[in-house]
């Protein structure tokens, strides 16, 4: 992996190159930091059959350049057809931790940091995550590889949260909001945009708050600062969302499970996250749920 980064800088950066150092191998990509003296900038090595994870990189170029634009993604500088790498401005901020998230101020911060995103443009892709799932089940499928959990009482509930919340692609959604992906140097900023695409509001709040583990009462302030609605009607809309996020990443994994090299155990993680999505039903009154969901999308139309 590191030739491929070494031939891109030579390329790109001839005689300017101080050092190449990982950045971060993550679970589908890899990330390199190049020094060039006068600045630093990531290169971004993508896996292999990432197409198959529903990744257009082209789509991921524009959905990074608009967060860009707005000051929360880092400056898209370079593509490489070559190699399919992306070159990213550096940033130089800290992590931030998923109790910092959950809480005040950052929790407001991020609040208005997605409705920021929410309204920074369009891309080519339509993200819906109902068919993410039963996609990413398909490609698992044709290998031959089977979800570690209940898959047909997962599918039956998704049916029915898809008929009391139907799709539609209100927003630019960054739709992967693992804690991984945040950083804070003088604002709050949003990395790794390769799943970004035209979505549903709550799959973004309900997934950024599954992902981090908000307590209650994180999720009503949540609710609160970007909506200024905690009715029961919208509580119960972002309960059922974050069983189709914990879906998505379940399928996700199985979908690992068939196509990665990677030394990671995606079966684990796939068991792991599908069985908090049947607890997240089993936990609650899911009928009630559905009727009050239902109700709001009727009044958002």
């Amino acid at each position: 992996m590191t030739d491929v980064v070494d031939e891109l800088a030579a390329r790109l950066w001839p005689g300017r190159v101080r050092s190449i150092e990982i950045l971060a191998h993550g679970i589908t990509n890899s990330n390199y930091v190049v020094d060039l003296g006068d600045e630093r900038v990531v290169v971004r090595v993508p896996g292999n059959d990432t197409h198959l994870l529903g990744i257009d990189r082209t789509n991921e170029v524009v959905a990074g350049t608009l967060a860009a634009a707005i000051g929360v993604g880092p400056d898209v500088l370079a593509t490489d057809e070559a190699t399919g790498c992306i070159v990213f401005r550096f940033i130089d901020g800290r992590p931030v931790s998923t109790t910092e998230l959950c809480e005040e101020p950052m929790l407001e911060l991020f609040a208005r940091t997605l409705r920021l995103v929410h309204h920074a443009g369009t891309v080519p892709t339509i993200w819906n995550p109902y068919d993410v799932i039963r996609e990413h089940r398909d490609v698992a499928s044709a290998r031959g590889v089977d979800a570690p959990f209940d898959v047909a009482s997962a599918l039956s509930v998704l049916e029915r949260i898809e008929r009391a919340r139907p799709f539609r692609p209100a927003v630019l959604g960054h739709n992967d909001l693992l804690n991984a992906n945040f950083l804070f140097d003088d604002r709050l900023r949003i990395v790794d945009w390769e799943y970004a695409g035209m979505s549903d509001p709550f799959f973004d709040l309900a997934n950024v708050s599954v992902n981090n583990g908000f307590p209650a009462p994180s999720e009503i302030a949540l609710l609160r600062h970007y909506l200024g609605d905690v009715s029961d009607q919208v509580t119960s809309t972002l309960h059922l969302l974050k069983i189709v996020s914990e879906l998505r990443e379940a399928m996700w994994g199985v979908v690992q499970m068939a196509i990665s090299a990677l030394e990671v155990d995606f079966t684990t993680y796939a068991r792991d996250r599908g069985e908090h999505a049947l607890e997240l039903v089993r936990a609650s009154d899911i009928d009630q749920h559905l009727d009050l969901a239902r109700r709001y999308a009727s009044a958002e139309r």
